[in-house]
């Protein structure tokens, strides 16, 4: 004899965003008052400002050092990547909560059109990294007076 049972779409849409959000990371409804001593993923934050020169481009690397990042340009677009490590675990130190992202990271950004990518400079300090997309400069067009026959 087959038992009958109530549908419920809610219920498959939780078990849906429960694998999803366990596939990407994500905190779910049955671990969001869990904490986990897990070490995340990280992708560094990244702010892009214009000016009538260039384009540039700020990303925080707290931690992070110098030739552990790299900045390439291929086929118009630039890319970032890089690592942050994970501190030496110590024998005489326990580790009680661990909220800091460690591991490596990919950023890719399409160069503006305007841009030349052998012109691309990039600096680090402080923890940032500052790429530095200068524009092309074009001449502007001067106004040109047309005779009428």
């Amino acid at each position: 004899m087959n038992a009958l049972s109530r549908w419920n779409p809610f219920r498959e849409m939780e078990e849906l965003q429960g694998r999803l959000g366990s596939w990407m990371h994500l905190p779910t409804r049955a671990t969001a008052g869990k904490e986990a001593l897990a070490v995340a993923d990280w992708t560094p934050l990244v702010d892009i400002t214009e000016d009538d020169k260039e384009f540039l481009l700020k990303a925080e690397l707290p931690g992070v050092k110098r030739e552990d990042v790299k900045v390439s340009v291929t086929d118009g677009v630039l890319s970032l990547t890089g690592e942050r490590r994970f501190e030496k675990e110590e024998k005489d130190r326990k580790y009680h909560r661990i909220e800091r992202a460690y591991g490596s990271f990919v950023r890719s950004f399409t160069l503006p059109e305007e841009t030349p990518a052998d012109k691309v400079a990039a600096e680090f300090k402080d923890g940032v990294l500052l790429v530095h997309l200068p524009k092309t400069v074009t001449p502007k067009p001067s106004p040109m007076e047309v005779k009428v026959a």
